[in-house]
């Protein structure tokens, strides 16, 4: 089998499938309205006909369930019960591609276009390869023979960039009743994968991830002819709004618990480059139970780094949407904008809110305007209301990462060693975005946020995600195919429980 996954007709074959998924158009728009009634759902059914098409041995040997119409749950069942199960997830959607930004594509969003090197599109790198990468790992284990031990469970979720409450907000559920809480030895979702970090090549999955809380803002003030303005429209306080907030940005912060610190000391201990400064600031955190003074100075010199590394120890805020205004000559009588916050570890959504008010207070006050911050109360005129979006979620629990006895995160570390060689640093990650795995807290402690295909000259970060020109490198798609097969058996053999 694995002779067969580094072969020239393997690479031709995943290659078409890889192709033929990314050109099945499952956009993921943040209106959606209800599965059944809003027509843009129904790209989900073309999809796992796709799915059902490609890999015939799976449907036929495995246990098919659709959760809430479109949700794929597939389960291989292991010979020994009472293991706990391997959970594999993905999502089968994608965000949109702006028709505007069609021309600005090296080939076309939608085309799977393979150019001897990559596969481009639109989910060819979120996450239609790890997808792949998963079943086409299962249905080669299948062909040759492998029966496991402990049950494989895969979950693949349709409406991940949306936040996932129609997917995994029923697929989570649907497990959860099935094998309780705490029930699955381990779950390996999309995430972090692979970097070049001062001189060392580094594995870094993520075992934890940022909380997120949408703030909505939104001003209503009087109308009228433009001819005869007020000193300052709807649109001009929110702007000022706007700028208030994006000039008061958080600081760095990294606590004991934030995963970029064990990150660090990794770094620190096996990357020939590690910078002597950061290593002296480290040293003072070093043993200590409590560190934050040391750590807030480490934050801050480790933050130049880059804007990754820094948002990988601050809350983030984006103002990302704006909308108000119908006519050219006439004010403006409600406006709304839409801030993305990524909470950083050891914060809450509480000390967001928090700070959005003090902000938006000021300009009430500047402006004689009401402030309802948070309060649901009714809209009206003269007033500023601060509302927070459908999908709050706190900064996720830390997935255990401690090696000195087999735990999920040795086997997942071991097998990355296994396939990319014992020079490469596995060392804990953060993601500042969310998965899917926020609604499967529950079933287990042990999370991963990993995509597990790594090219070696060309990375294993994802190329053009959310943005022009997606693509994947083939190199680390069938790389991540090798990880999976291998994960499997390794988990099979592990005494975890």
């Amino acid at each position: 089998m694995e002779k067969f996954i580094a072969s020239s007709a393997f690479e031709k074959a995943t290659i078409k499938r890889l192709s033929a998924a990314v050109q099945v158009k499952t956009e993921s728009y943040d209106d959606l309205g209800k599965i059944g009634e809003d027509k843009r759902w129904d790209v989900q059914y073309d999809f796992n006909k796709y799915l059902k098409k490609t890999f015939p041995r799976i449907f036929s040997q495995l246990r098919i369930e659709y959760v809430n119409t479109h949700g794929l749950f597939i389960t291989w069942n292991g010979t020994e019960p009472e293991l706990k199960p391997t959970l594999l997830m993905a999502h089968m959607d994608t965000v949109p591609v702006p028709p505007e930004t069609i021309d600005q594509w090296t080939h076309p969003p939608w085309s799977g276009y393979y150019d001897g090197k990559f596969v481009w599109g639109r989910g060819s790198s979120d996450c239609k390869n790890q997808l792949l990468a998963v079943l086409e790992s299962v249905d080669l284990l299948l062909e040759n023979g492998f029966v496991p031990k402990r049950t494989v469970l895969m979950s693949f979720g349709f409406d991940e960039e949306r936040g996932g409450p129609q997917g995994a907000g029923h697929l989570a559920p649907f497990i959860f009743e099935r094998y309780g809480k705490d029930a699955l030895a381990v779950i390996v979702d999309e995430g972090g994968g692979f970097a070049d970090n001062w001189g060392a090549s580094m594995c870094m999955p993520g075992v934890a991830e940022k909380g997120h809380i949408d703030v909505e803002i939104v001003i209503r003030m009087p109308g009228g002819h433009s001819s005869i303005p007020l000193p300052h429209t709807a649109i001009g306080v929110m702007s000022e709004l706007i700028v208030l907030i994006e000039d008061n940005p958080y600081e760095p912060h990294l606590v004991d618990k934030n995963p970029y610190l064990g990150a660090l000391y990794c770094g620190a201990d096996h990357a020939p480059d590690f910078p002597d400064k950061l290593r002296k600031i480290l040293e003072k955190s070093r043993g200590h139970e409590t560190c934050n003074a040391a750590n807030d100075e480490l934050a801050q010199e480790a933050a130049k780094m880059s804007p990754f590394v820094r948002y990988l120890m601050q809350t983030s805020q984006a103002a990302d949407i704006i909308g108000g205004g119908v006519k050219v000559n006439a004010m403006p009588e409600r406006v709304s904008a839409f801030v993305n916050h990524r909470i950083n570890i050891g914060s809450t959504s509480e000390s967001v809110k928090t700070k959005v008010t003090s902000l938006a207070q000021q300009i009430a006050e500047k402006h004689n305007l009401t402030l309802h911050a948070f309060d649901d109360a009714k809209e009206e005129r003269n007033s500023i209301f601060l509302k927070a979006g459908y999908n709050e979620l706190e900064p996720a629990p830390l997935t255990p990462t401690n090696v000195d006895e087999l735990t999920a995160y040795a086997v997942l570390s071991g097998t990355v060693r296994a396939l990319y060689g014992e020079d490469v640093i596995v060392a804990p990650g953060l993601m500042t975005g969310n998965t899917d795995t926020r609604y499967y807290w529950d079933l287990t402690r042990h999370i991963f946020r990993f995509a597990p295909g790594w090219d070696g000259e060309q990375g294993g970060l994802a190329n053009g995600v959310h943005t022009v020109d997606e693509h994947v490198s083939v190199k680390a798609h069938i790389n991540g195919v090798k990880w999976f097969s291998l994960f499997i058996r390794n988990m099979d053999e592990a005494t975890l429980d």
